[in-house]
């Protein structure tokens, strides 16, 4: 279906490369521009994902980009009750996130944004995620062993916290790791 078409990813995450490979679609990986992934205050938490995604694609000239290419950024958030949780900036950091996420339902938010040299398209795919209780010791050995300092709300869904922690989802499982396959593949098969 995407035949012709290849993909430049944007992105320092593995998880997303290796969820991207999966669509059997010629792909590249970029250089990641250093980008301000801050954004307004005023900002509805369920639009900073697809902010920031845009704010990555900004960074870039898509005009070069040839005729074939698309260029594909995005970012994941956390909310939880209102309040958007990033990357953990340390241990402390982490251990107040999934404190907070701790016997709760909380969004995971994924914004994309899609450009070739003459159209972009940017869209958002939220998963409801319910997590039991955890203890304190379970929080500490997975912040001391995993170091999910690279993951929005401090907790990689596919690690050793998702087992023992997640209850149950509503939504995509993918865009939880970062990248909401089904919805991506969709704008990217309807993408001319």
């Amino acid at each position: 279906m995407l035949s012709g078409k290849k993909l430049l990813l944007a992105s320092g995450s593995p998880r997303r490369r290796e969820l991207l490979s999966a669509l059997d679609v010629d792909t590249e990986i970029v250089k990641l521009v250093d980008v301000d992934e801050s954004y307004p205050a005023d900002l509805s938490p369920a639009k900073v994902a697809e902010y920031v995604a845009c704010k990555k694609r900004d960074a870039y000239d898509v005009t070069s980009l040839k005729n074939n290419e698309i260029l594909v950024t995005a970012d994941t958030v956390v909310v939880q009750d209102g309040k958007v949780l990033g990357k953990p900036h340390d241990a402390d950091d982490a251990r107040e996130m999934l404190k907070l996420l701790s016997g709760n339902t909380h969004q995971v938010v994924t914004g994309v944004t899609l450009s070739t040299n003459s159209k972009t398209v940017s869209f958002s795919t939220v998963t409801y995620v319910h997590f039991d209780t955890l203890t304190d010791s379970e929080i500490n050995l997975y912040i001391g062993q995993y170091k999910p300092f690279d993951k929005a709300g401090a907790y990689g869904i596919q690690e050793w916290i998702g087992y023992i922690g997640i209850k149950g989802i509503e939504g995509c499982y993918y865009n939880v790791m970062g990248l909401p396959l089904h919805d991506l593949y969709k704008h990217l098969r309807d993408f001319e």
